[in-house]
């Protein structure tokens, strides 16, 4: 789960269930077993799919068994340890000392950072410099490294190129194409899929600490794109509504009924981000699937793609400064229409 999600999900780091990705679980594991792991994994993949939970995931059982030719690893069928175990209680409890996190962080201000600070990036030279507390690996993980700025890739560069025995860094990263391509050479890269609407049902209902998926619930499941984040924010009725509110309209591009985008933006009024959250998700897959069928069009493509980085930055004020949404909803659908003419 993301760990800027203002609900009571848990943090990937006191997660333990892994759902959809199996196949991944296994990828690593392998590699751990051959004991020549890369030194550097890119796990890569849409937001909120699990990339987080299977990083933290893997560092759980790397510290809890640090020797790849240990009976208990090679007999491992999965990389699950048990919660009750002393890594397990101190990863959750971020007092490992053989486990370095980079994320966001709350600033002088009061709000999370809008990036991943250099200093932090910085931290990472001297903690793989020393030698590791308890005699195993030393683990960075970095969620996600798409929120670092060029002074922090640069610095995290400078880690990749001349990585010390036994260490392990592990990069989450939402669009992995956009990362620096010196630092996608110097990683493994394991590319993660959206998760199918049934797994994004079961991980959500355990996430809200329920037993099983209610109707709500996979109705939300259903529409989430793979995300379990997206998923929860629907539960809350109005964001579903905001969703199909907005697919109709998108349905009637160039032209869409100008009472509907009315009614739209009344629906997104208010404190809760959730509505807004899911109408820019929404817009996004639209302009993305435009994007994808009008690859071999170059003048199209490139309207498309400038429609989409004015309506996210439009997007980006509008929540920063708390806007009134009305406005934004017909900004938005006037440069699709534009958009949807080209």
């Amino acid at each position: 789960m993301s760990k800027d999600n203002d609900s009571d999900v848990p943090h990937p780091r006191e997660t333990f269930a892994l759902f959809g990705h199996a196949d991944a679980e296994r990828i690593l594991l392998d590699s751990y077993k051959t004991g020549r792991m890369p030194h550097a994994w890119l796990l890569g993949g849409p937001r909120s799919i699990g990339k987080a939970t299977l990083a933290y995931r893997l560092a759980r059982f790397v510290l809890a068994h640090p020797d790849p030719g240990a009976p208990a690893v090679q007999a491992a069928a999965s990389l699950a340890i048990d919660q009750d175990n002393p890594v397990a209680r101190r990863v959750a409890g971020e007092s490992h000392s053989d486990l370095l996190v980079l994320e966001r962080v709350i600033g002088d201000t009061g709000k999370l950072n809008r990036s991943i600070r250099v200093e932090q990036v910085r931290q990472t030279v001297g903690f793989f410099g020393s030698t590791a507390g308890e005699g195993g690996w030393r683990i960075a993980i970095v969620d996600a490294i798409d929120e670092l700025q060029s002074e922090g890739e640069n610095a995290l560069l400078k880690v990749l190129e001349e990585p010390p025995p036994r260490s392990l860094l592990l990069l989450v990263s939402h669009a992995p194409g956009r990362i620096l391509p010196t630092i996608r050479s110097r990683c493994r890269q394991l590319l993660l899929r959206p998760l199918s609407p049934s797994d994004v049902a079961s991980a959500a209902a355990l996430a809200a600490g329920s037993a099983a998926a209610g109707p709500a619930l996979i109705e939300a499941a259903a529409a989430a794109d793979g995300s379990v984040e997206r998923a929860l924010s629907l539960m809350g009725g109005s964001a579903l509504a905001v969703r199909e509110r907005a697919l109709a309209l998108l349905g009637q591009l160039p032209n869409p009924d100008p009472q509907a985008l009315h009614a739209l933006g009344d629906a997104m009024s208010g404190v809760d981000p959730a509505p807004l959250e899911t109408f820019v998700d929404t817009v996004n897959g639209w302009l993305s699937q435009r994007l994808h069928q009008q690859s071999g069009e170059t003048g199209q493509a490139a309207r498309v793609a400038r429609a989409w980085e004015q309506i996210n930055v439009a997007a980006r004020e509008a929540e920063t400064y708390n806007l009134e949404r009305k406005p934004l909803v017909f900004g938005v659908f006037r440069l699709l229409a534009e958009a949807a003419r080209g």
